[in-house]
C-alpha cells in the first residue's frame, strides 16, 4: 500500500463499516477452541478493531502492522476500551520477536499486499515459527474471480455525507493482481473537502498456490471456506479463509 497513511488511518474505520469483525473473532475462538488466556497473534492488525473484539474475549493480544499511523490508532482505541495489548510495527513477510503463540491471524485480504509468491511463503514461514506446535492461523484472501472480474468493473464511488472517493483499478503485471488508485474528498467543519489520494497493490492466488505454500511451510490444512459462510469455495465465491494448523 503506497500513499499517506497518515491520512488513510484517520477514514480507515468509516470505510470498513461492513466488515463484521465480530464474526471474524468467533471464527477465529472456534478454530482455537476458546481464546481464554492464549497468545494472539494479530498480522496486519491496522486500527485495532479485531484485535480488540479478541482481547474482549480474554486473549494476549500482540498487533502487528507495518504503519505506525494505523498502530497509533489500534493503540488509542485499546487504551479507551482499558484493553492491555501489546503494537509492533514491522512488515508481515519480516516477523521478528514472536514465540510460542497459540493463535495467528492475517484478516480482511491483508496477506494480498504481500504481492511476491516467495515472499507469502516467508511471511507463512513466520507465522509458523511465531506458532507454538498445535496453534492455528486463519486468514482469508481475495479469490481469483474478485480480483479478476469484480475489480475489473471500476470506477466504484463512495459517499456518506462526510467521506467520498473515486476508486479506480487497472490490472496489475502478475497474474491476479490489481493497481487500485483511489482519490478521497474528506468535508472538514468548515463545509470545504480536503483531498488526499492512495495506490494500492494486491495480488492473490488460486486455492492450489495457496494449499501449495501452505504445506511447503509445514501447516495442516482443516478447512477452507468463502464469504463468511461454512460452505466450499465455489466460482463466484469473492473471500476465501483458510483454517491452518502447525
Amino acid at each position: 500500500m503506497n500513499g499517506s497513511y497518515k491520512e488513510f488511518a484517520t477514514v480507515y474505520d468509516e470505510l470498513m463499516t461492513d466488515i463484521p469483525y465480530d464474526t471474524y473473532a468467533e471464527l477465529i475462538e472456534l478454530a482455537a477452541n476458546g481464546l481464554q488466556g492464549k497468545k494472539i497473534l494479530d498480522i496486519g492488525c491496522g486500527t485495532g478493531q479485531l484485535s480488540t473484539q479478541l482481547a474482549k474475549r480474554g486473549g494476549h493480544v500482540t498487533g502487528v502492522d507495518l504503519s505506525a499511523d494505523m498502530l497509533r490508532v489500534a493503540a488509542e482505541r485499546a487504551a479507551a476500551l482499558s484493553l492491555s495489548i501489546a503494537f509492533s510495527e514491522q512488515p508481515m513477510q519480516h516477523l521478528e520477536g514472536f514465540t510460542q503463540f497459540d493463535v495467528a491471524v492475517i484478516a480482511i485480504d491483508s496477506l494480498n499486499y504481500v504481492t511476491e509468491r516467495t515472499e507469502v511463503v516467508q511471511t507463512l514461514q513466520g507465522v509458523y515459527d511465531a506458532l507454538t506446535v498445535g496453534g492455528v492461523l486463519l486468514f482469508d484472501v481475495h479469490s481469483t474471480f474478485k480480483t479478476d472480474v469484480i475489480f475489473m468493473e471500476s470506477p466504484f464511488t463512495f459517499d456518506n455525507g462526510r467521506i467520498s472517493y473515486i476508486w479506480e483499478t487497472a490490472e496489475g503485471e502478475a497474474s491476479h493482481s490489481v493497481y487500485s488508485e483511489l482519490a478521497f474528498f474528506v468535508r472538514q467543519e468548515n463545509g470545504l473537502y480536503r483531498r488526499f489520494n492512495e495506490t494500492h497493490h494486491q495480488r492473490t492466488f488460486d486455492l492450489h498456490a495457496y494449499t501449495e505454500m501452505l504445506t511447503y511451510v509445514g501447516f495442516s490444512i482443516e478447512r477452507i471456506f468463502a464469504d463468511w459462510e461454512d460452505e466450499p469455495p465455489h466460482d463466484e465465491s469473492e473471500r476465501i479463509f483458510f483454517q491452518v494448523r502447525k
